[in-house]
């Protein structure tokens, strides 16, 4: 069900809450806490990563480390915007340990929080951050580099796969440069669905 855009806020905290105390996988067991989403509830852009890092399980919200900052600093400089305009979540909630990706069991514990982020916050342009959340909402087995560089239907509009910031950290101008045309097509299609970034 699809809520008024009026009333994803206060809805989108319950299920916050919600999520808060979950212990439907065994990620729970090592969490400090749950990293639920951070941003305007009523953006109309979406960035989901894979899952928290340990930066963020310490402080409970997503891309706060160096990836963060990077994301930031992308926003401003391709967008005109700070990360307060747009809303930031990942695939699962926890942090998986070492940073591994997130098991099949946890990403289906999970999945009941993000779809119903995707349903209440309704945004027109979802950015993927790396391979795994790409993989994982295109439903698909293709790598990044093939699937980047273009957009996909996806929910309520488009969905953008881009690298994940930390391959722009240790990758150097290449990467750093295909995420910032990625930035640009999501601008763009922001501008498509009539809506300023």
């Amino acid at each position: 069900m699809t809520m008024p855009r009026g009333e994803a806020p206060a809805e989108l905290q319950q299920v916050a809450e919600v999520a808060s105390t979950c212990t439907l996988c065994r990620l729970s067991e090592g969490r400090t806490q749950v990293v639920f989403g951070m941003g305007d509830p009523e953006a109309a852009l979406m960035f989901i990563g894979e899952g928290p890092g340990e930066q963020e399980d310490r402080q409970g919200l997503p891309f706060v480390g160096r990836s963060g900052q990077l994301l930031d600093r992308l926003l401003l400089e391709e967008l005109g915007i700070t990360r307060d305009r747009v809303y930031i979540a990942n695939v699962v909630k926890c942090r998986p340990p070492a940073n591994r990706d997130p098991k099949p069991d946890e990403i289906a514990a999970c999945r009941p929080y993000l779809e119903r982020q995707l349903d209440l916050i309704r945004p027109a342009v979802v950015v993927t951050l790396g391979r795994f959340a790409a993989q994982w909402l295109l439903d698909t087995t293709d790598g990044i580099t093939r699937l980047r560089g273009r957009s996909y239907p996806f929910a309520h509009g488009v969905l953008i796969p881009t690298l994940h910031p930390a391959a722009a950290l240790r990758g150097g101008a290449e990467p750093l440069g295909q995420m910032r045309a990625d930035f640009v097509r999501a601008k763009l299609a922001l501008a498509a669905a009539g809506m300023a970034p």
